[in-house]
């Protein structure tokens, strides 16, 4: 990795040549810490399917044309969305670049008119619950009905909208 990361990486849109990315990021650290869930497979197996077309997205974080990071915001009702699929390659980590992903999400909501942005993690994900407390998530009670058995926190972010 190049001295000078920061400055290298660029967030970008989603695009089908970087589905295998996406997918190859989050599996990584899926498989790492818990096991692969079938709604895992199903957003990382088709993302045009599950994130792009119901009006979502997926940014990548790209250095030199590889991809090292990556995060999906689905819509989940009129004005909410959810983060998913948030991953930085061990190398990646710590440039700042979770940091842009987050940004770049937060601004995608905006755009739409999002009130709120919500999240499902596990405690046993330190560091990514540190980042979402940073940008101003907060701990509500978890959804019984969550896809995800590894789901032991659940948390959202009210949205500001801007004043006009």
């Amino acid at each position: 990795m190049p001295e000078d990361g920061r400055q290298k990486v660029e967030i970008v849109e989603f695009s089908p040549s970087f589905a295998d990315d996406f997918a190859r990021l989050n599996y990584e650290w899926i498989e790492k810490y818990f096991s692969v869930e079938r709604h895992d497979r199903e957003i990382l197996d088709n993302p045009q399917k599950y994130v792009i077309a119901p009006g979502g997205q997926i940014f990548l974080a790209v250095d030199a044309g590889r991809a090292v990071g990556a995060v999906a915001i689905i819509p989940a009702a009129n004005g909410v969305f959810e983060l998913t699929k948030m991953a930085v390659t061990p190398e990646y980590r710590g440039l700042g670049i979770a940091n842009s992903l987050m940004d770049a999400c937060i601004e995608f909501a905006r755009e739409r008119d999002a009130r709120t942005i919500f999240l499902e993690s596990s405690r046993k994900l330190g560091p990514a619950l540190a980042l979402y407390r940073k940008f101003g998530f907060v701990e509500t009670p978890t959804d019984p009905n969550s896809e995800y058995s590894r789901a032991d926190i659940r948390m959202e972010l009210a949205i500001e909208t801007p004043n006009m």
